[in-house]
């Protein structure tokens, strides 16, 4: 066994989790947490971290490091996406996390995050789910979109995301038919782009991660409370998830913080990030009907680039 910690910050949340790794990859977690610190405010906009949302985000690093050296993990990496990769001022966060932490903060590219994004699912995807699989990773500032079996056949990173789309498009409570035609445009625009990397039409099982697709599906299960278990490796039909993405976009802000399962920090961006999931599972299921196959259903996995980092970290020498 190899205890090991992994930090992925992104544009809206920050996660830890200290696992112990297995020398056949098998993962035991230890502890498993996320906070919204939204480093990525304004971002989009400024292409600057905001100094407030940063004090926020170094803050929650501290804790984390005591979490990591009370548990003891020999092996630590921080690694930050979206948000980080497109502020100017980044090297204040390296250096923030390095006197807090000792490592070195990764910047990771968007090609990286896919990779690792699509370990990390995969990692735990059992014989019942048919290969090549396409892993979608929703953001806050990015979506990962990778298709392959073993390993990665083809990836590509979007800038559409949760955070982004909200503050481009999203402006409103509910927001307007112009601003959900914008963000559509905007996503469907990137999925052309997308498309000339990553062959969407192949897949034969459709993998779903991070906070916005899980939120989706927790509302599709009309849970009373979020449950990790229940969510991952839920398998909901594609009208289904539709539906559920077409009811939190057009439910006003109110409504869904009242959501027993809604995380406090996610009910101003789910809106966008469940129009972003809702073209993402429209275009792969019109790409596999158009290659003459049937994508019915979508998998959820609460597996992720959190798992692909700790698994990464574990592989060092």
């Amino acid at each position: 066994m190899t205890r090991v910690a992994a930090i992925d910050c992104g544009t809206n949340s920050i996660r830890l989790l200290v696992a112990d790794v297995a020398s056949d990859g098998t993962l035991t977690d230890l502890v498993r947490r996320m906070e919204v610190v939204r480093l990525g405010a304004g971002v989009d906009r400024t292409g600057e971290l905001d100094p407030v949302a940063l004090a926020r985000t170094l803050a929650m690093t501290r804790e984390y490091a005591a979490t990591i050296a009370e548990l003891g993990a020999e092996r630590v990496r921080f690694v930050a996406t979206s948000a980080t990769r497109d502020a100017r001022n980044r090297q204040d966060f390296v250096d923030g996390v390095r006197e807090i932490l000792g490592v070195e903060l990764e910047v990771v590219a968007g090609a990286e995050e896919a990779r690792l994004s699509f370990a990390g699912a995969t990692s735990v995807i059992g014989d019942g789910h048919a290969a090549p699989y396409v892993v979608v990773d929703l953001g806050g500032g990015s979506t990962e979109l990778v298709l392959g079996t073993d390993a990665p056949a083809g990836e590509f990173s979007m800038d559409v995301g949760c955070v982004r789309m909200t503050e481009r498009h999203l402006v409103t409570d509910p927001p307007t038919a112009e601003q959900v035609a914008a963000a559509r445009a905007d996503v469907r625009a990137a999925l052309d782009v997308a498309e000339e990397h990553v062959d969407l039409g192949a897949a034969r099982t459709l993998v779903g991660l991070a906070g916005t697709v899980t939120t989706v599906t927790a509302h599709a299960l009309r849970l009373p409370a979020y449950d990790r278990d229940a969510i991952n490796g839920a398998i909901l039909p594609v009208d289904v998830v539709l539906a559920s993405c077409e009811d939190l976009l057009t439910m006003p802000r109110e409504q869904r913080a009242a959501l027993g399962f809604m995380h406090p920090g996610r009910v101003d961006v789910i809106a966008a990030g469940a129009l972003v999931w809702s073209e993402v599972v429209a275009r792969v299921a019109q790409r596999v009907a158009e290659q003459g196959g049937e994508l019915s259903d979508v998998l959820t996995s609460e597996h992720d680039i959190l798992d692909g980092i700790a698994l990464s970290a574990a592989a060092r020498d």
